[in-house]
């Protein structure tokens, strides 16, 4: 068996159109090959998609062995991708045929250990272009999500993910923000680059947003202004994820919490608007799932 350029893991759980969608993208990558491409199963059954055309590359489909959820199930592919890269696709979005060529050279750089692309958002309200910039730093992202750096478009050294940088946080409440959490690790550990252009499509349908979710989310930002204390750097930073935070509690009508974490975020930077917005969810104004779909479809996120 001739070894793979890049290992592809896909963490999936009762998707199986949208997962086909996913595995064709990676197959019609244009000149790298070959790609083995890792599916996780999580909690369901195990689907080898035999009637895709695989052509030079491999699938191999295995269940979640460790904690149940995205971060347990990406894990799982990673100590089981053979590549020297392992790249991410979340199992809702896709890759354009250019994309793995575009980013590959970014690696001839031994100090590059992630490399994205720039993103195209499919949203209710049409699709936006995000191109992403083509470096950034921890302080960057101490200061900025930088929300054009999406996990789907993710190439990370094998060796790095294994070492340096570290597994998916598995302890991270609901893994929100689990993304998040990989590049300040990864920025610690070496250089975060990327290709500007949009290479990679994300598909959001952000229902599982909602309801259930914003204690998950909430809980999770939390966990992560606590876990890099280098947010103290960035006064900015800290009053993003403080707003985030009141706004998750905001929406589940707690009221007292969201302006507990408004008046942080405030105290931080007066600008940050997310803090306001978080107390009229919170005064219940309007809803937090009205406001997350509104930025949707402007091809944004809260």
């Amino acid at each position: 068996m001739v070894q793979p350029i890049v290992s592809v893991v896909m963490a999936t759980r009762n998707r199986p159109q949208l997962l086909r969608r996913a595995v064709a993208s990676v197959f019609a990558q244009e000149t790298v090959q070959p790609i083995e491409v890792v599916l996780v199963y999580d909690g369901t059954d195990i689907d080898e998609l035999a009637d895709l055309e695989r052509g030079p590359h491999t699938l191999r489909a295995v269940n979640n062995s460790r904690t149940p959820g995205l971060a347990g199930a990406r894990n799982t592919g990673i100590l089981e991708a053979s590549a020297d890269l392992i790249a991410f696709c979340d199992d809702d979005d896709e890759w354009k045929p250019a994309k793995l060529a575009a980013q590959l050279p970014l690696f001839d750089d031994e100090g590059v250990v992630l490399a994205a692309t720039g993103i195209e958002i499919h949203s209710a309200g049409g699709t936006h272009a995000r191109l992403s910039p083509a470096s950034v730093t921890l302080d960057d992202l101490l200061r900025s999500r930088i929300t054009e750096l999406h996990p789907s478009s993710f190439v990370v050294r094998a060796d790095a993910l294994r070492g340096a940088i570290g597994l998916v946080d598995e302890e991270l409440p609901a893994s929100y923000g689990e993304d998040y959490d990989l590049l300040l690790r990864a920025a610690k550990a070496g250089r975060v680059v990327a290709v500007s252009e949009a290479h990679t499509i994300i598909h959001w349908d952000r229902t599982s947003y909602f309801s259930e979710k914003w204690q998950g989310i909430a809980d999770g930002l939390s966990y992560l202004l606590a876990k890099h204390p280098e947010f103290v750097r960035s006064g900015e930073g800290q009053a993003r994820i403080e707003g985030q935070i009141a706004f998750a509690h905001g929406a589940l009508g707690d009221r007292p919490r969201a302006r507990s974490w408004a008046r942080r975020a405030i105290g931080h930077d007066i600008r940050q608007p997310r803090a306001y917005l978080a107390m009229v969810v919170g005064m219940g104004l309007v809803s937090g799932e009205r406001v997350v779909s509104a930025l949707n479809k402007r091809g944004r996120g809260m």
